[in-house]
């Protein structure tokens, strides 16, 4: 049985985290977590899984190294929402690229984005002032992506919560705007690396009343 290695970026993140957990309990896929220092290692160790511990806001060298044995990549690290609009660029926006360029140097071909809901240019200008930053930083690396030759995935979740996961969602190019639980969405990642036909789709994600499968298979 051939393991699918998978690089998390924004592991030690509340989605990232429910990711590496689903990971290490599926059959067929095994986590490679990326943390930005040691002191989060514990919680990986626990699972199983290998950690690298790797600085966004470095050098493209190193994420690369980083990815060398992995089958896929996945991006959701995010700066967070009480940090400045300089960690929005650094990391939201560069971080990304940064992981996308270090993919190419690698040869890691399958990609999956976590995006923001809304990433269109309206978006950004319809967008509250302190929030735009942000938007503009998810539409810029989410074009990056789309202007490569690697097999992406671009995931657009709604307002993010804490709760329990249902395993019910809505997905669709456009959805109406709702909310989804970190944990579904984690979900959801997990059902596009094990389904080739979401490679070069793009989509909004809320909860709904289908099962997470169902709504992947009909993307």
């Amino acid at each position: 049985m051939t393991v699918v290695k998978i690089l998390v970026v924004g592991a030690n993140g509340q989605i990232g985290k429910h990711l590496v957990s689903f990971i290490q309990n599926h059959d067929q896929l095994e986590a490679k977590a990326v943390i930005r220092n040691e002191k989060q290692e514990s919680f990986f160790k626990d699972l199983g899984a290998e950690t690298a511990v790797i600085d966004l806001e470095g050098d493209v060298e190193s994420i690369a190294n980083a990815a060398e044995d992995v089958d896929a990549i996945v991006f959701t690290a995010g700066s967070g929402p009480h940090t400045g609009k300089d960690k929005t660029i650094l990391v939201d926006l560069d971080g990304a690229v940064k992981t996308i360029e270090a993919a190419k140097m690698a040869g890691v071909n399958r990609y999956i984005m976590i995006s923001s809901f809304d990433t269109t240019r309206q978006a950004i200008q319809d967008a509250p002032r302190s929030f735009a930053p942000y938007v503009a930083a998810k539409h810029y690396a989410d074009e990056w992506l789309k202007g490569t030759d690697l097999d992406h995935t671009i995931i657009h979740p709604g307002a993010l919560t804490n709760d329990e996961g249902t395993g019910q969602i809505a997905a669709a190019p456009e959805v109406e705007r709702g909310e989804v639980p970190r944990e579904d969405v984690a979900s959801v990642i997990v059902a596009c690396l094990e389904k080739e036909e979401t490679i070069g789709k793009e989509f909004q994600l809320v909860k709904g009343d289908q099962s997470v499968q169902e709504t992947i298979d009909s993307l």
